[in-house]
C-alpha cells in the first residue's frame, strides 16, 4: 500500500494542491497614464538560459491584470526581487492583491529610483531600491507572434484565439517570455559574485511556499528556514452598490439582479466582478430566472461549494 494519498489536481494547483518553493518578485510596469505600477508574482522563473544567444525569464499572470496589461501595450518591465523583511513582504503581498492601479500605488511603501538600461525611455519603470537585484527586461512580443495581442481586446478575460507558450495562452492567463536587457545588482552582492561567494555574501531571500488559502500567504526568511510565516491577504474593500449594479445590467439584457442579491458581491475584488456575474447569469438561463435573488446567489454558491468538494 503506498505511503501517499491521492490528492486531486485542481485550477491553480501551486497555490491549492502543493508546496512549491517559489521567488517572490515584484514587477514594475508603466501605466497607460504614464504612472508606475507594480505588481507580486512567484510564477517567474529562467526560460533560456544558454546558447540562444540571449537571455530571458518567463512570467505567467493574469491576463487581465494591470502588469498584463502594461505589457502589451508597453513591453518593458523591470523583475524586482526584494528582501525578506517583514515589511518588504507585507507590502508584496498588498500589491499582489488583485486591484486598480490607482487604488493600491498611492500608499506605495517601496522608495523607488531610475533603472539603468535607458532611464529616458519612457516604458521602462523605475526599479526599487531596496531590491537585492533587478533584471530589466523586453518582452519578446515576436515569439509565436505575440504581438498580435492587444490589451483593447480583454473584458472579461480574452474571448481567443490562445497562443502556446507567449503572449494571451487563455482566457484568463498570459505567459510573457522577458528578455534580459540588464541584471543591476546591489554592490555587495555585486562584490561577491566578481570575487568569489563565501557562506556569508548571500542575500536574503524570501521563500514563498507556493500554497495559500483564504487568509494568508506563507513564507519563510533566509538563512533562517524554520517555520513559515504567515501574510494575511489585504481584506477586499467593498465596491459601491451602484458601480455593482451597473456591472450587472451589462452583463444580460434580459436577466437581472435584485439589489438583495448584488449585496453579495461588494467584497469581490474588481478584477474578478465580472465573470463572477456572468457566472450567476448563466445559472439564470440553465434555470429559467430572469430575476436573480439573494436566495439564487446563496443556491449558486452552494452549488460551487460542493463542486469544490468534489
Amino acid at each position: 500500500m503506498s505511503s501517499f494519498k491521492d490528492l486531486r489536481i485542481v485550477d491553480n494547483f501551486y497555490q491549492t494542491s502543493s508546496f512549491i518553493p517559489m521567488p517572490t518578485v515584484c514587477v514594475s510596469t508603466v501605466n497607460p497614464d504614464g504612472s508606475l505600477n507594480i505588481g507580486s508574482y512567484s510564477l517567474c522563473f529562467p526560460y533560456y538560459i544558454a546558447g540562444k544567444g540571449r537571455y530571458a525569464m518567463l512570467l505567467e499572470c493574469r491576463n487581465t491584470s494591470n502588469t498584463a496589461m502594461n505589457l502589451l501595450r508597453r513591453g518593458k518591465c523591470a523583475l524586482n526581487f526584494i528582501t525578506d523583511d517583514r515589511e518588504s513582504f507585507k507590502e508584496a503581498v498588498r500589491l499582489g492583491f488583485p486591484g486598480p492601479s490607482e487604488e493600491k500605488m498611492p500608499d506605495l511603501k517601496f522608495k523607488m529610483e531610475d533603472g539603468i538600461t535607458d532611464p529616458s525611455d519612457p516604458n521602462r519603470p523605475q526599479v526599487i531600491s531596496s531590491a537585492y537585484q533587478v533584471f530589466e527586461c523586453t518582452w519578446d512580443s515576436s515569439l509565436e507572434d505575440a504581438y498580435k495581442f492587444k490589451a483593447e481586446d480583454i473584458d472579461d478575460g480574452h474571448p481567443g484565439p490562445y497562443n502556446n507558450f507567449n503572449g494571451i495562452t487563455s482566457k484568463y492567463g498570459a505567459h510573457f517570455i522577458l528578455k534580459i536587457d540588464k541584471i543591476l545588482m546591489k554592490e555587495k552582492y555585486y562584490n561577491a559574485i566578481i570575487n568569489g561567494v563565501t557562506k556569508n555574501d548571500f542575500p536574503p531571500v524570501p521563500v514563498d511556499y507556493g500554497y495559500r488559502d483564504s487568509t494568508n500567504f506563507w513564507y519563510t526568511q533566509f538563512p533562517r528556514f524554520k517555520k513559515p510565516i504567515p501574510e494575511p491577504i489585504p481584506e477586499a474593500k467593498e465596491v459601491d452598490i451602484t458601480s455593482i449594479r451597473y456591472a450587472a445590467n451589462r452583463c444580460d439584457d434580459t436577466i437581472k439582479f435584485t439589489d438583495e442579491a448584488l449585496q453579495n458581491f461588494i467584497k469581490v475584488p474588481r478584477p474578478f466582478l465580472k465573470a463572477a456575474l456572468n457566472g450567476c447569469v448563466q445559472w439564470a438561463k440553465e434555470n429559467n430566472v430572469t430575476l436573480i435573488t439573494d436566495e439564487h446567489v446563496k443556491i449558486i454558491n452552494d452549488k460551487r461549494s460542493q463542486e469544490k468538494k468534489k
